[in-house]
């Protein structure tokens, strides 16, 4: 069970590291665009429309990848102060309810939209670019199908954690700064 869970997770890892990417992009993008724009006058027609696609396959990408790195947003005031068995067990029913009914909507719909902007070779209506926008629109399902795989690894991970009272490891790709420098405060006060 832990190679498939850790299968899992590292997919959801590699996919976003490779979208991490459209940061630098569009970091890039809006750095030319304000550049064009306000020093040398000559606007871009095709700016904003690259910056709002990068932005959203960013957004979308990064979902699993969050899930994966157990990032996502909490309310834990009461949740942190349980047992794991009690935490793996809640968490177990509400991916149930909750989550994958959401992310099979996400992932059915999406496909619906993505197939329709495929048919209609789709293109932004709000932009003289007139880009094509049915490779973005793609993305949304397959973000629905990238979270539902990475669920069932949450769900076996709290299936786990139900049996034996104790959270699978996680793989760890980066860790925030504040974490990082408040263990390496910690390490230096145990070493003197």
């Amino acid at each position: 069970m832990n190679s498939v869970i850790y299968a899992i997770e590292s997919l959801s890892i590699w996919v976003g590291r490779a979208f991490g990417w459209c940061i630098l992009i569009l970091t890039l993008s809006v750095s030319y665009e304000v550049f064009v724009r306000y020093v040398l006058n000559a606007p871009t027609v095709w700016a904003f429309d690259m910056m709002v696609q990068m932005y959203g396959a960013l957004f979308l990408m990064a979902g699993p990848y969050a899930l994966a790195q157990d990032t996502h947003v909490r309310g834990d005031v009461l949740y942190r102060l349980f047992p794991v068995r009690v935490q793996a067990t809640l968490d177990f029913v509400l991916y149930i309810l909750f989550f994958f009914p959401g992310m099979l909507a996400l992932f059915w719909f999406g496909a619906e939209i993505a197939s329709d902007s495929w048919r209609y070779r789709e293109v932004s209506w709000n932009s003289p670019a007139r880009i094509q926008i049915y490779f973005f629109k793609t993305l949304i399902p397959l973000a629905g199908g990238l979270l539902i795989i990475q669920g069932i690894a949450e769900l076996l991970r709290c299936w786990k954690a139900m049996r034996t009272g104790q959270w699978l490891a996680r793989l760890h790709d980066v860790r925030e700064t504040e974490l990082a420098l408040m263990e390496d405060m910690k390490k230096t006060q145990e070493a003197g």
